[in-house]
């Protein structure tokens, strides 16, 4: 056990096969429980949303729930940012039977937000190397900073991602709880600096927006975060990532502990760059190429130039989760970063709406490789109509049998060598040095 101060805990692994169990989990968050300020009354708990089920922070939020609901008010709000809310059988899907479901507030990042500061134009600017001259107005929900609530406790993964280089930490509320603008732009930053220069980092050009945020606007939120490593492999019986690394605390060391370790166990070396890589996504969290281009991004360091990327998603069934971002995709297509640049000075609708511009250059491939889509809800014309292949899902399932695959290279009968990955959201594959 590691301890940073009197309110900031660590616990971790080094290895997969010495995951953290259930009852250690258990008994740091009793020791956290324990040490919250006898003054406070109503906690407001705010774990990711669907798409990062496997994560097992649903758990994690059911465990601080049966350990702070008798003596405290307990509610629960999903870090959505745009995503849509979660259904009643998402929710007890991943948080499960036992909290009440008028305990579960929803995330609205256009109406129930409250400005607390605004990044000056000339900070944005040179951490964005120049491609960005504006400032930020910094807008979060609401009830972080009315009072309603004395404590925020922040749930949920430490793991490489596409925006910010490695996901959560103050992200989870800046983004998951944030306003349209922040989102929009930081998305955006991420886009323009390169999303290949910042894939499994810790410190970016995006994370310092944050950090910036956090020390000058959130000081007087009272915010814990509670941060996970978790395994590659979901785990068949639980259904989620394993634990290899939980920490509690304010202090950003804590991120940085988690980073390490990540970084460790989260990205993937392979020995060479992968001529063909199919990928499965889980028809329940994946139906918009919204989420599925998470494919691309944590498999894109390891694709060869010329190869191709098989993205098997039965669930595909738009291109957005709202409609204007659907029409925004179906209008410009994937595109190269310089491309939709362009198109962002040009166009007034995609100007207007940065995070998307920014979705558009993430789920390009810069013109490396090939991206196919398999499905059967979306038609050729229209997956085609946003510059990526299609292949009739039967089809796709008749030439890669996935269920007989084994993660990592596969020999087929007509001699083709693919290399499979059944869950692509929960790491970042590299075949070069980061």
């Amino acid at each position: 056990m590691l301890k940073i101060n009197n309110k900031s805990f660590a616990l971790e692994r080094k290895t997969v096969s010495n995951r953290i169990s259930t009852a250690e989990e258990k008994e740091l968050l009793r020791k956290y429980a324990a040490q919250i300020a006898s003054d406070i009354d109503r906690i407001l708990i705010v774990p990711p949303d669907y798409t990062r089920k496997h994560s097992g922070s649903g758990r994690l939020t059911r465990e601080l729930y049966n350990l702070l609901q008798a003596d405290y008010q307990v509610d629960i709000m999903p870090a959505l940012g745009t995503h849509k809310a979660m259904t009643e059988q998402e929710i007890r899907d991943m948080f499960g039977q036992e909290i009440p479901p008028d305990n579960f507030l929803v995330h609205d990042f256009k109406n129930e937000i409250q400005k607390i500061g605004e990044i000056p134009a000339d900070f944005v600017e040179n951490i964005s190397e120049g491609k960005l001259q504006r400032s930020i107005e910094v807008k979060i929900n609401k009830r972080l900073v009315n009072d309603e609530y004395d404590l925020v406790i922040s749930v949920g993964q430490v793991l490489p991602h596409g925006v910010v280089g490695m996901s959560n930490f103050n992200k989870n509320i800046f983004v998951g709880c944030g306003g349209a603008e922040m989102i929009n732009i930081s998305h955006y930053l991420g886009a323009v600096y390169g999303i290949e220069r910042l894939l499994g980092r810790g410190e970016t050009p995006v994370r310092k927006l944050y950090d910036y945020a956090e020390e000058h606007f959130l000081k007087n939120v009272n915010v814990d975060y509670i941060l996970t490593v978790n395994s590659t492999e979901v785990n068949k019986e639980t259904g989620t990532t394993d634990l290899l690394g939980l920490y509690i605390g304010r202090d950003k060391e804590i991120f940085k502990w988690a980073v390490k370790l990540s970084q460790k166990h989260n990205i993937t070396k392979v020995s060479e760059p992968l001529e063909k890589v199919v990928v499965y996504m889980d028809k329940k969290e994946f139906k918009s190429t919204w989420l599925s281009c998470k494919a691309i991004y944590r498999t894109r360091l390891a694709i060869a130039d010329g190869g191709e990327l098989i993205v098997i998603a039965p669930g595909l069934k738009e291109f957005g989760e709202y409609e204007e971002v659907d029409q925004l995709i179906r209008k410009y297509g994937y595109r190269g970063s310089e491309q939709i640049r362009q198109e962002v000075e040009n166009n007034a609708d995609l100007k207007n709406n940065l995070s998307a511009a920014a979705h558009l250059i993430h789920g390009s491939t810069e013109g490396r490789f090939k991206v196919t889509f398999a499905t059967d809800k979306l038609s050729r014309e229209e997956v085609e109509g946003v510059n990526h292949s299609c292949l009739p899902l039967d089809k796709a399932l008749a030439r890669y049998p996935i269920s007989q695959f084994d993660y990592g290279f596969n020999n087929l009968i007509n001699a083709e060598r693919v290399f499979y990955i059944d869950n692509p959201t929960t790491g970042l594959w590299t075949a070069r040095d980061l």
